[in-house]
């Protein structure tokens, strides 16, 4: 992927925001995804798809739930742009309060939808 390509795709919020969770687990159901963000579930799946697309990201089925994760053919660079993304906006608003959310989340152990 050329590098304007790969900018094209971080420069939605949303997106932003899903690849800044991912950074901060192996992979995360879709449904934990859109209550971190504290967005729909359909808009959700729609930016994961679009990240998925862009080849940022991977799917995979467990049952009925599709779980995202980063996608395991990212260039050096584009890991290193992430990396670097998430250590200077990971607490700020929006992104520290979506974590915030997982974290809330997993706490009361709910799992998946």
């Amino acid at each position: 992927m050329k590098a304007d390509q790969f900018y094209k795709c971080l420069a939605n919020e949303t997106r932003l925001r899903c690849l800044m969770l991912l950074l901060t687990r192996d992979e995360l159901c879709v449904c934990d995804i859109a209550d971190a963000l504290d967005a729909s579930q359909p808009m959700t799946s729609r930016h994961l798809a679009q990240l998925r697309t862009c080849n940022l990201v991977s799917d995979h089925r467990k049952g009925q739930w599709v779980y995202y994760r980063l996608h395991a053919g990212l260039q050096s660079w584009q890991r290193e742009v992430l990396a670097t993304t998430q250590e200077g906006l990971g607490t700020e608003a929006p992104y520290g309060e979506d974590l915030s959310r997982l974290q809330a989340i997993e706490r009361q152990n709910r799992g998946c939808c």
